[in-house]
């Protein structure tokens, strides 16, 4: 069982007073938003690219700085339905400044994981009746480390359901629109946020 000792979260930009801690772990999530889905659609990159059981690692940049890499393995065999078991991982990882508030305010998170594999956020995805199908999966032992605006741990633990699609050259891909993320983000302050978006 991993111990959290991370000071509670503040926000630092715009002057603002310390939020309480559910609005941390929602903030948390917000700038981790847009990477949920860089995360699948490089796990089915690396899916189609790997030559064996191993996901041929795959990278992409955050919007404004640093890295995100999943890597991870699928279950061999020639079937339709497949289980893949990702590892994500970040280094120096934004997307850059995102709004909080319907006054416009704006915070910038920096976020990185455990650089040893073992350690990284698990995204466990099955995949059903492929390249049309269903896929539904799991996003769990998140804990991502922040720096910047907010600062501390944040942990997701996440559920996702949603359909999938040929891209026209027979691989599957992400069907956009239909994929469901459920779960919570949660900091070691103990404040939460419940997750409910479509993507």
């Amino acid at each position: 069982m991993r111990i959290l000792i991370f000071a509670t979260f503040l926000l630092t930009a715009c002057g603002s007073d310390e939020i309480d801690s559910n609005e941390a772990a929602r903030r948390a999530y917000l700038g981790l938003d847009k990477s949920i889905q860089k995360s699948l659609t490089l796990g089915f990159d690396g899916f189609y690219a790997g030559s064996n059981a191993n996901i041929a690692t795959q990278m992409a940049p955050g919007d404004s700085t640093g890295t995100l890499t999943i890597s991870g393995h699928v279950d061999a065999g020639q079937s339709n339905n497949k289980q893949m078991h990702l590892n994500v991982g970040m280094v120096m990882y934004s997307d850059g400044a995102f709004v909080v508030d319907d006054k416009n305010d704006k915070a910038t998170i920096t976020y990185d994981t455990s650089t040893d594999v073992t350690m990284q956020p698990e995204l466990g995805l099955s995949l059903h009746n492929f390249p049309n199908g269903t896929y539904d999966g799991t996003m769990v032992n998140g804990t991502y480390h922040l720096s910047g605006d907010i600062k501390g741990d944040a942990t997701l633990n996440l559920t996702l359901t949603g359909e999938l699609m040929d891209d026209g050259t027979g691989k599957t891909v992400r069907k956009p629109g239909t994929t469901v993320i459920t779960g919570t983000a949660t900091n070691a302050d103990g404040g939460s946020y419940t997750i409910n978006v479509t993507i």
